[in-house]
């Protein structure tokens, strides 16, 4: 896929790993659509790299709509990356007692059904596009967590909604075969991301110093740069690549 005069939706692109990504996208001539619930932030870095800003819960299918529209206005919708989430900590029983209901329900609403309800909808315009010289359509890449498999304390409805993003990997890659559109997943490890930078500087210097190499958090443009190549090489499909400098987490 060429990425130059393509158009791009990037979710979660007001800060963090979709902000990187949205960045280098149109660093290399993509057009971008940021859908993030931040508005100020996302109409600030649309307007910095030539973009659009369009304000969207992921799990709210009229916002995806919105955001599907605003992108095929700006030409041929090619590619989307999910990259909003959020990460809440609960134990299964706590000192208040049982985990909240409604909180692992919001969290597999936002991370899983948000993901899989702009695949479907951007999936939905791509093929409708006239195929590139290699037949493709569109390429999707969403944003799972070595969580999925490493889920620590606290971490179970965080973890269930990145497995579930890993496990749709596959079949929506194989459903969406036929149409040429192609379904990726990566699984970043420690990343210096506003979420985790919440934390105190210890912690942060206690989980870089967790991963076994390169000693350090990920950045967005590791994760940018890699969303790139997956845009850019076409035999990647259907399967989920650790992000991650080779950690695997322990329970605490």
């Amino acid at each position: 896929m060429e990425i130059a005069g393509k158009v791009f939706i990037v979710t979660g692109g007001a800060s963090g790993l979709g902000e990187g990504t949205a960045r280098m996208l149109a660093a290399k001539g993509g057009k971008v659509v940021i859908a993030d619930m931040q508005v100020e932030k996302g109409e600030t870095i649309a307007k910095d790299i030539g973009g659009a800003f369009v304000k969207c819960d992921v799990s709210s299918e009229a916002d995806g709509q919105a955001v599907v529209a605003k992108a095929i206005s700006l030409g041929k919708l090619m590619g989307l990356v999910n990259c909003a989430g959020i990460a809440p900590a609960e134990k299964t029983v706590g000192k208040n007692g049982a985990h909240a209901l409604a909180s692992f329900s919001k969290t597999i609403t936002v991370n899983l059904i948000g993901s899989f309800n702009m695949i479907r909808l951007a999936a939905d315009a791509m093929s409708k596009n006239e195929p590139e010289a290699t037949g493709e359509r569109g390429a999707m890449i969403s944003t799972a967590s070595v969580a999925a498999y490493d889920g620590q304390i606290g971490q179970a409805a965080y973890s269930a909604s990145k497995g579930g993003v890993v496990g749709m990997t596959l079949p929506i890659a194989r459903d969406l075969a036929r149409n040429g559109i192609r379904n990726m997943t990566i699984a970043p490890g420690i990343f210096g991301t506003p979420m985790l930078f919440s934390m105190p500087q210890e912690v942060q210097d206690a989980l870089a110093a967790g991963v076994p190499f390169p000693s350090r958090l990920g950045t967005p443009q590791d994760y940018a740069k890699l969303a790139v190549h997956i845009f850019e090489n076409d035999m990647l499909n259907g399967e989920v690549i650790r992000l991650d400098g080779a950690i695997r987490l322990a329970p605490k």
